[in-house]
């Protein structure tokens, strides 16, 4: 696959990316595409390796090696070389619905499990990946799909985030009637108000959602299910019932001054950057939320990072980033081999613009917040924060993070956004519906099964599996759309 000796001719190469100091004055996406011959070399440099890990998607040590929609990455890479583009999108799409999202999106599981790069830097799978799409879109061969025979069978999704949007695209082109019902004013879910424009704009979600709706696929906003309509009302005029509902329950601080105005969840937040910015065609930024601030981000996930990019590009006066476990290594340690998820450390795009702007990363390592001060006005001026250390207790043989006494400190806090993660999926959809929920309170199935407690209701997504990434939730679309169509004809041939 590739050139045989590529990986040795040629080194790794990346996109054009914008420079901190300038991408911060805006909202676009920041980066850019290798010229095709310069993406062809990239596509050469995947070697004839064997055991492909990239394309595995399997469990190790707890973590996934691998892509975990088993994209054929060697046999795409081998066509980018080559320069056959229409065929490596043919190939891509046998395994992917929404290569646009994951190009931008995804932490490239694929390239962490590249054999290349165990001794060298991995083969760029995710640009390869993307200029394969952009090709595509770009020369028409992007087309709505729409089936050619129907089968009368109903299917209402619940959600129009990643694994709703891929259950809705497979079972459409299966040839049912699909239906997708979202809650927001606009189709996308997470991709569409928690992922910032300028890591993924909308208008490539928009790109997809109208090629969705030429393909016969019936879009409802601003319908909330469980409040709008009830579950067992919705559950009655469909033959099946997709519930793609997210992982949407944030998890609170619950420390003294909670109360205090200033304070939100970061998806709440993001979102209402995004909508402000889409409500005005971008003429209206809406600085009032962070500039001149004192910025304080909990979480030092992907979410975190974005909220710490986004209030620079809001003119915040600093940005400081609290995450509660250590420092990561430069570097893989011997406990954490290849072909592992590498569990070193990772300095994001808002890192990044952080220490441009403000001269300093803005990560405080082992750091928890114990108190919100506020001032007379109800508004947060502050926050107690406390030093933590890791330590292993014998009883639940699990290492937790303590407070070390004595080194709390107060931090000047404008605006706090809590980015520390879900707890689940929201209990009010699933109630409606009657389907069991585990005890994380996701929607409850056999192991490796997508239907739920009531027969004619599926689940997939975060709402499934848990907080996890895009790329496993349109995964997880797409095997719950398997199960939807084999319980409604018998069998499936998607």
């Amino acid at each position: 696959m590739g050139k045989p000796t590529g990986f040795l001719e040629y080194e790794r190469k990346d996109g054009p990316v914008t420079a901190p100091q300038e991408r911060i004055g805006n909202f676009r996406e920041f980066h850019g595409s290798l010229s095709e011959e310069e993406q062809r070399l990239q596509g050469a440099r995947c070697m004839e390796c064997g055991v492909p890990f990239c394309q595995a998607g399997m469990m190790i040590a707890g973590m996934a090696s691998g892509c975990p929609l088993h994209n054929l990455v060697p046999e795409i890479n081998d066509l980018v070389y080559h320069g056959n583009w229409e065929q490596a999108y043919v190939r891509l799409t046998k395994t992917h619905c929404f290569p646009e999202f994951t190009s931008r999106v995804c932490p490239a599981l694929c390239e962490a499990a590249c054999t290349c790069g165990l001794h060298a830097r991995p083969v760029s799978t995710k640009e390869n990946e993307r200029a394969v799409i952009e090709y595509a879109f770009a020369n028409g061969l992007v087309d709505a799909q729409p089936p050619k025979v129907r089968t009368g069978k109903t299917v209402a999704v619940v959600g129009s985030g990643p694994a709703g949007l891929a259950a809705a695209w497979q079972l459409n082109r299966r040839g049912h009637l699909v239906t997708v019902y979202e809650r927001s004013d606009r189709p996308g879910g997470l991709l569409r108000y928690g992922i910032p424009n300028m890591k993924l704009e909308k208008r490539i979600i928009d790109r997809r959602i109208r090629l969705m709706e030429q393909s016969g696929i019936v879009f409802k906003c601003s319908v909330n299910v469980g409040k709008d309509i009830s579950g067992k009302e919705l559950a009655a005029q469909y033959d099946r019932v997709v519930l793609a509902c997210g992982a949407s329950n944030p998890r609170d601080i619950k420390v003294p001054g909670r109360e205090a105005q200033g304070i939100y969840f970061a998806v709440d937040f993001l979102s209402r950057v995004t909508k402000a910015l889409l409500d005005s065609d971008f003429e209206n930024v809406p600085y009032e939320l962070a500039k001149g601030k004192q910025v304080l981000v909990i979480g030092g996930g992907d979410t975190g990072n974005d909220c710490v990019g986004t209030a620079i590009r809001l003119g915040a006066k600093n940005v400081i980033q609290l995450e509660m476990m250590p420092k990561p290594p430069l570097e893989r340690t011997d406990s954490n081999p290849w072909p592992e998820w590498p569990k070193v450390l990772k300095t994001d795009y808002g890192q990044e613009e952080a220490i441009d702007r403000f001269g300093q990363d803005p990560r405080i390592y082992q750091t928890t917040v114990t108190e919100f001060q506020k001032n007379e006005a109800g508004q947060v001026c502050s926050a107690t924060v406390v030093s933590l250390k890791p330590q292993y207790d014998e009883k639940t043989k699990r290492t937790a993070m303590v407070p070390i006494e004595g080194t709390q400190r107060q931090i000047p806090a404008d605006l706090v956004l809590i980015a520390a993660g879900f707890l689940g999926s929201e209990g009010y959809v699933s109630e409606s519906f009657g389907v069991k929920c585990n005890a994380r309170t996701n929607v409850d199935t056999a192991p490796g099964q997508y239907q739920t407690s009531e027969e004619k209701i599926f689940t997939a997504g975060d709402m499934h599996r848990g907080q996890s990434l895009v790329v496993w939730a349109i995964a997880e679309g797409r095997e719950a759309a398997r199960a939807v169509d084999e319980s409604l004809m018998g069998y499936t041939d998607r």
